[in-house]
């Protein structure tokens, strides 16, 4: 089998893995590179090594844990505009959705914004203070129960640090 890069397009065979221990928080999330291949590609060589994200429950979209990039994560060829792929506006239970915000776009700061949410309930919006987001579908969740009780977990805490990594 040939060895790929890391900056590389991701396939549907991506898997990446989402843990968090206090909450019991292990699942394994299928990239879906068909349908979100430049969503798919970003996450996937975001993760050339593992990344301990901050998560906190969303204010605005209901049953989600939003994980805000930190900027300094970022090379700078990371920093582009992500088009909108597989949109969804109304994310469903289990799916993974990459929203991009340009800079100066919320609050006026000078990064652009990637936010990685786990939504994990009925009911989920992508409403913020600003309007309407539409979010990119970059995988699902199988078992939303077991995601459920962890983001309940992870939401009575406060926030928490999420280990993003990719499964080899």
């Amino acid at each position: 089998m040939r060895r790929r890069s890391n900056r590389q397009e991701a396939t549907l065979a991506d898997r990446i893995r989402i843990s968090e221990a206090r909450s019991g928080l292990d699942v394994t999330v299928g990239l879906d590179a068909e349908r979100a291949p430049a969503n798919a590609a970003f996450l996937w060589n975001l993760l050339v090594e593992p990344r301990a994200i901050q998560g906190i429950h969303a204010m605005w979209t209901g049953p989600e844990i939003s994980c805000p990039v930190p900027d300094a994560m970022l090379a700078e060829e990371q920093r582009v505009p992500l088009p909108v792929e597989c949109g969804t506006i109304m994310p469903q239970p289990g799916e993974i959705v990459l929203t991009y915000l340009p800079a100066r776009f919320w609050g006026g700061g000078e990064a652009p914004v990637f936010d990685i949410g786990l939504f994990y309930g009925p009911q989920a919006r992508l409403f913020f203070p600003v309007g309407w987001i539409t979010g990119s579908v970059v995988g699902r969740i199988a078992d939303v129960g077991a995601l459920a009780t962890a983001c309940g977990v992870i939401r009575r805490g406060g926030q928490a640090t999420l280990l993003f990594s990719r499964v080899t």
